[in-house]
């Protein structure tokens, strides 16, 4: 049964049949005309019969309708036994399709029509009942097709009719006219003793054949008397074997019944005639009878009089004898109360309600339940198989049914017109197209609620027909069970169920496919007879072999129909979460297709990213039903066969579920896969699969060029600039700021490559299956510049590993290079563009997010069925609203700069590289370089980088160290290099091929372990091509020539002092041992000269000289020599003459040789405090200017410089090395004997006295500031009690001075005993707050008796 539409007992089926060359376009058209016409009036249907036929016919007057159906194909010959108890189930019609023209006429027509139908109509057959051709005119030849002949059985519509519509409804009504009028001979001939009695022999009874008719009967002299008001059976009805029955008067002309049940069964032979059956003879009950007047009245639109002899027949039925038949009945009064409801309800939805508490269809499926419990619980005879077969299909059918009710209840949201529709034209209202748009689970409870019907009642309902009763099934009717059970499912939004039915679906077309193809064999090895052997090869081909040394013939598989059981075998494990297009079949004219890493492009880029794509993938369904569907999938593809198919599946559950497979499966899978790949190819066919497996890319890394080769960008205006000391070697300081968020926000450094050079790119490929991974081919794709490389081919990754390959390549053309990702093609695969771009930190940042949100939603959101499939789950997580990136992914990319010339080291003057030197020497190194490139230099520079300015940098950077100590560090950093250029002008011209010698001082210095000598180079000036704008830039490279530096520290000086040179015990230093050395004063005062004092030490195995020197404006330069032996340590003495800086000099902060921003220190100076440091740091410069040190060898000529900045200065060294504000000048005198004053006595820096001598301290103040002072003078003697002074001895007045003013104070004085003897003075300022010292001087007395 085709169509298990609600209301089909009351259709009359009509087959519509091509007939003759007709083309399927004109067919279709022809044949959608007549299908147009779903019901017919019965007041046009004609009624002019009055015997027997004229029983089912309608009254003139009669308002209803008669429902046609048309059917594809006819009943199989297996279902004849149901011709009496369903006749709508049978074709009660046919109409031929017909296309004449002048080379096929009308009566070619006709006799092929009449030999197909003979073909498709089984033998003893009661069914058609009536049949008519329509042959449509050609319009080319009109002329010539002698439609103008009338012949009985076909009629003929010219194609000059203008509307053919309402003719060919006047020809459907003198059909069923026909079709009526058999019934009636049918029932005539049922209404007879013989006929009951066959009747009610047997479950599922046919017509008695005329064989078994009685002779009366068969020969039309007697009858027997009728059991109804009908007329008798007379020599009409029952005619002799061979005798025509003649058409009625007021047939029309085409129309032709005589396939009636008489003159077909009258054809058979007496040896075709069935053995009667041993029921007949029996009492008879009329129920049977009774059940087919109400069919027969049914299938005529007359539903009181149906209803009438239905009720009629439940009344005999009710014994329980016969429960088949009596469901039967039941169903039929379902039918004629929706028939009757459409008719009375015929209008708007709302035209039938239901006010009560019961629904208007429950009385309907109350019927249709008892129905199905009869047909369930219906006894059968054993022995009858082919009853169990049709027993199970009316039950089946009755399921159906009652399930439509509901369906068509629950589509059209209520009880109405609208559902009677659906119930009575399934053609326009089928299952498939009640889906509705909105298939959301909201919207299906919605129409729940408004019809009434539930979905679960549905589905309780259709899955009554699902069980042993389909085993009994025939392969055709199963198929078309099942095919209504998934449809309803698929609309109920039951996904999972109709996945369920849909597997055994398919398991149905293929044992019909198998079957088929086994008669088909049969048939063709008994047409070969003994002549040949047949066999199948191995990709599902049949080869026959026709003997020994012969041809073996190869018969194609027809391949018509694969494609829709593969779709159905897709969308039945889409729902168990299976993908089986996960991998799509390559088009012919496809080249590449790409993908952004899931990953997805995600998507996505992406895949998204596919890339993205592995991100916390989570599992969906049951593993092991999935690989258990999978094995169905490959064994259906195998089966039909497909080779393309078996490797689609397999290699798309490879990739979408290689994660929950096993290691077996996975072997099995991969080597089915190939093997349906090689017969493909064997067999010559072209398509083939994509790439399959996961991305195999897992980065693309461009590997670094040799330093020496490596390309460096610089700006046009270095050349006409002055690199200084500060650019180079504070180049990791040179921001003014200690924190700038614009400098770490930059752009990030270009990849340079050299146009012509090849460049080398590794790409780590991964295999996460377990076995090993073939690629045919990998080539890099790339935009921009022409690049050129070689792809690599025949590559086999081993298993769960990452495997990294190495792809060579030269770039063409200067300009942008880009690296989109790799091209990749696995064996007999399609080749694919796998793009892997480079995530900026807001990708990351995103990706993060996104990560972050999936995991977040997956341990605490469920959700609801099917929406848990990962296809469906990632549109609806929250991580779907994060925005996505508008701008387009960012790829790899390279800057192609211009040919670059190159240079290499021929000879060096160094040995191993290595150079060992003593602190502060010098040594030069010799290099001798080689232009070995095709292109002359025009443009070198040399930079030095050692082992001591990285840590000084670093310490800089950091900003911990105080504001001395960096200046400390940047002065070392500037002005003691380990390496120096000094010949800055000589030649930078290198022609190719041409040398050149460079010479590099190099520097001893403690802490420099090694060091590198940077050589930059490249041509500026390019004639041959196109003069680049001052504005940008140029491209050099760097030639690196690393040194060993070894450092001998042998010299250290330490304990520096400085002390006033009137301090200095002569006694004292005469007394030293012989290694130290003074150079004497010449004859100027001592008060203007301090005591430069330095101890040097000798750490080395080897005596050295040391030699201090002062250099000093306005005094003679003095020297002092040294020889310090090994482990030995030498006291240097040398006078400095005392000088003062000025107040605007000292007061200046101290100066950093960077143009770095400092912060403000940790220890918190006063203004003090911070004075006396930046006085203290100027005069240690200014000293350090003065005196200078070197050293040599004493048996050698080696030498070097000897660095003092190591000391520090003191506040008591700074006073002794600064000229006070005042001069203040002491001198003793005593009286002569002939009265004049006279200076006492001076030798050896003291005075000479004698005790109880009458003295005079005279004092002397000279202001040598630039404005006048009011001073006071102390005296300080010491020991004071063993002076005795005239006067005050504080606070004694001197008075204003102007500058270069000099004003003397005299005070006498007596020693009372002999000794030593100092006496100090002070001069302040008067009315200054704090530290109104001005000036300071001391004199030391030796009181003797002989003095």
């Amino acid at each position: 049964m085709n169509s298990h539409a609600f209301a089909a007992l009351a259709h009359i089926p009509i087959l519509v049949l091509p007939v003759g060359p007709i083309p399927r376009a004109a067919f279709e058209k022809y044949a959608a005309e007549i299908r147009t016409f779903d019901s017919i009036r019965l007041g046009d249907i004609p009624a002019s019969m009055k015997d027997e036929r004229a029983r089912f016919m309608p009254n003139p007057l009669s308002s209803g309708h008669l429902y046609l159906s048309y059917p594809s194909h006819p009943s199989p010959p297996r279902h004849m036994s149901l011709s009496l108890f369903r006749p709508s189930h049978f074709t009660l019609g046919i109409i031929g399709v017909a296309a004449c023209s002048s080379s096929y006429s009308i009566t070619s027509a006709l006799e092929q029509f009449e030999n197909t139908v003979l073909d498709i109509s089984p033998e003893g057959s009661t069914f058609p009942l009536a049949k008519v051709c329509f042959a449509f005119e050609d319009e080319e030849s009109a002329r010539s097709t002698g439609l103008g002949n009338t012949l009985p059985g076909i009629v003929s519509i010219p194609s000059v009719m203008g509307n053919k519509k309402i003719y060919i409804g006047t020809l459907l009504a003198d059909l069923c006219s026909h079709i009526l009028a058999e019934l009636g001979r049918v029932y005539h001939v049922l209404e007879s003793p013989v006929g009951n009695e066959y009747l009610n022999s047997t479950l599922f009874p046919t017509l008695p054949s005329p064989s078994e008719m009685p002779l009366s009967l068969s020969s039309g002299n007697l009858g027997y008397a009728s059991y109804s008001s009908q007329p008798e059976l007379d020599s009409s009805g029952l005619a002799a074997p061979g005798a025509q029955i003649k058409r009625s008067s007021t047939a029309a002309p085409g129309i032709n019944h005589t396939t009636s049940f008489i003159q077909r069964q009258s054809t058979l032979s007496p040896q075709a005639v069935r053995k009667r059956a041993s029921a007949v003879g029996a009492v008879s009950s009329h129920g049977r009878l009774y059940k087919i007047l109400g069919d027969f009245f049914l299938l005529a639109g007359r539903t009181e009089d149906a209803s009438l002899w239905y009720a009629e027949a439940i009344v005999l039925f009710k014994t329980g004898q016969d429960p088949v038949w009596h469901a039967s009945v039941l169903e039929g009064m379902a039918t004629v109360f929706v028939l009757d409801a459409w008719s009375a309800g015929q209008g708007p939805q709302s035209s039938i309600s239901n006010n009560g508490i019961k629904e208007p269809w429950a009385d309907i499926y109350e019927q249709l339940s008892q129905a199905i419990a009869l047909y369930h619980k219906a006894p059968v005879p054993s022995d009858l198989s082919q009853d169990h077969s049709l027993l199970a299909l009316t039950y089946c059918t009755a399921v159906m049914r009652q399930t439509s009710l509901l369906f068509c209840t629950w589509s059209t949201k209520g009880w109405g017109a609208l559902a009677f529709a659906s119930m009575l034209q399934p053609g326009s209202t089928s299952y498939t197209q009640k889906m509705t748009y909105d298939s959301s689970w909201t919207n299906l409870e919605r129409i729940s609620i408004v019809s009434g019907v539930s979905r679960s009642q549905i589905a309780n309902t259709v899955s009554q027909a699902h069980g042993p009763w389909l085993l009994h099934l025939g392969p055709h009717e199963r198929l078309t069970i099942l095919q209504s059970m998934a449809s309803i499912y698929s609309s109920l939004g039951y996904r999972r169920k109709e996945a369920f039915i849909l597997r055994e679906v398919i398991s149905c077309i293929m044992d019909l496919i198998v079957c088929g193809r086994e008669e088909n064999d049969l048939l063709r090895k008994s047409d070969i007879g003994s002549a040949g052997v047949g066999s199948r090869s191995e990709n599902g081909d049949e080869i026959s072999i026709v003997g020994k040394g012969a041809v073996g013939v190869r018969h194609n598989e027809v391949l018509e129909g694969n494609q829709s059981i593969l779709k159905l075998l897709v969308r039945a494990c889409k729902v168990l979460g299976v993908d089986l297009e996960a991998v799509c079949v390559a088009k012919a004219t496809d080249g590449t297709s790409s993908e952004v890493g899931s990953g997805d492009n995600s998507s996505s880029a992406v895949d998204d990213l596919d890339a993205s794509a592995d991100v916390a993938k989570e599992s969906f369904g049951w593993p092991e039903l999935q690989v258990g569907v999978i094995r169905e999938a490959i064994a259906v593809a195998e089966a039909l066969p497909d080779p393309l198919a078996v490797a689609q599946i397999s290699l798309s559950a490879l990739k979408t579920m290689h994660f929950v497979l096993a290691s077996s499966d996975q072997y099995h899978l991969y080597q089915t896969a190939g093997r349906a790949l090689a017969a493909m190819r064997r067999r010559g066919d072209a398509p083939a699969v994509e790439y399959w497996a996961v991305n195999p890319i897992l980065s693309i890394t461009l590997l670094p060029l040799p330093l020496h080769r490596l390309p460096i960008e610089n700006q046009f205006s270095i050349l006409t600039a002055t690199l200084s000391a500060t650019d180079s070697l504070l180049s990791g300081i040179t921001d003014p700021f200690l924190y700038n968020p614009r400098r770490s926000s930059g752009p990030q450094s270009k990849n340079l490559v050299v146009q012509g050079e090849p460049i080398e790119l590794t790409i780590t490929l991964r295999n996460p299956y377990v076995f090993d991974l073939e690629i045919q081919s990998i080539s890099l794709s790339t935009t921009g510049v022409e690049f050129e490389s070689s792809p690599i081919s025949a590559l086999v990754i081993p298993p769960n590993t990452l495997y990294p390959i190495t792809i060579i390549g030269t770039a063409k053309t200067q300009g942008t290079l880009v690296f989109r990702g790799c091209i990749v093609q696995a064996p007999w695969g399609a080749p694919r563009e796998f793009l892997l771009p480079v995530p900026t930190d807001a990708d990351q940042n995103l990706l993060a997010r996104r990560q972050s949100a999936v995991k977040c939603e997956s341990g605490r959101t469920k959700y609801w069925g099917l929406d848990s499939r990962p296809w469906e789950k990632d549109g609806r997580r929250l991580s779907a609203l994060l925005p996505s990136l508008k701008k387009p992914p960012q790829f790899l990319q390279c800057v192609v700069v211009p040919e670059q010339p190159l240079l290499r080291i021929r000879w060096t003057s160094l040995t191993h590289g290595a150079v060992m030197l003593y602190n502060g020497e010098e040594s030069t190194i010799r290099l001798t370089l080689e232009n070995i490139s095709a292109l002359p230099i025009d443009f070198l520079r040399l930079s030095f980088e050692d082992s001591t300015i990285g840590p000084a940098q670093e310490a800089l950077s950091e900003g911990e160290l105080s504001v001395f100590e960096t200046y400390e560090t940047e002065f070392d950093l500037l002005h003691r290099k380990a390496f120096l250029w000094r010949n800055e002008k000589e030649t930078t011209n290198i022609l190719p091929n041409q040398k050149v010698v460079l010479s590099v001082t190099c520097v001893g210095k403690v802490g420099c372990a090694h060091g590198t000598v940077h050589i930059s180079y490249s041509q500026v000036n390019r004639e041959h091509e196109e003069q680049v704008p001052a504005s940008e830039v140029f491209y050099t490279r760097q030639l690196s020539y690393p040194v060993t530096v070894t450092v001998y520290h042998m010299l250290e000086c330490h304990d520096l002092n400085l002390m006033p040179m009137i301090d200095v015990d002569y006694d004292d230093i005469s007394r030293r041992v012989g290694n130290s050395v003074i150079h004497f004063l010449p004859n100027d005062d001592p008060e203007e000269w301090c005591l430069f004092a330095i101890d040097v030490r000798n750490t080395y195995g080897l005596p050295f000289e040391v030699t201090f020197e002062n250099e000093q404006t306005g005094t003679k330069s003095a020297a002092v020599s040294s020889t310090v032996p090994p482990g030995s340590m030498a006291r240097i003495m040398l006078p400095v003459k005392k000088f003062r800086l000025s107040d605007d000099q000292i007061s200046q902060p101290i100066p950093t040789l960077s143009d770095r921003q400092f912060v403000v220190g940790k220890s918190k100076l006063s203004i003090e405090e911070e004075q006396a440091q930046r006085e203290l740091f100027w005069y240690r410069e200014e000293l350090l200017k003065i005196v200078s040190a070197r050293w040599k060898e004493t048996n050698g000529d080696r030498h070097g410089d000897l660095s003092l900045r190591q000391q520090r200065l003191t506040l008591p060294m700074l006073k002794a090395l600064r000229t006070d504000v005042m001069q203040i000048n002491l001198m003793l005198i005593v009286d002569s004997p002939d009265g004049s004053p006279q200076e006492l006595d001076y030798s050896k820096g003291k005075y000479i006295a004698s005790p109880n001598e009458m003295l005079y301290l005279r004092v002397e103040v000279a202001n040598s500031s630039l404005s006048p002072l009011v001073m006071a003078l102390d005296l300080i003697f010491d020991p004071a009690e063993q002076v005795l002074s005239e006067g005050v001895s504080s606070n004694i007045a001197i008075g204003k001075l102007v500058p270069d003013e000099t004003k003397a104070v005299e005070v006498p004085l007596c020693f009372l005993c002999t000794g030593r003897f100092e006496i100090g003075a002070e001069v302040r300022i008067m009315g200054a707050l704090k530290d109104s010292r001005a000036g300071t001087s001391r004199i030391c007395i030796s009181v003797r008796e002989d003095g």
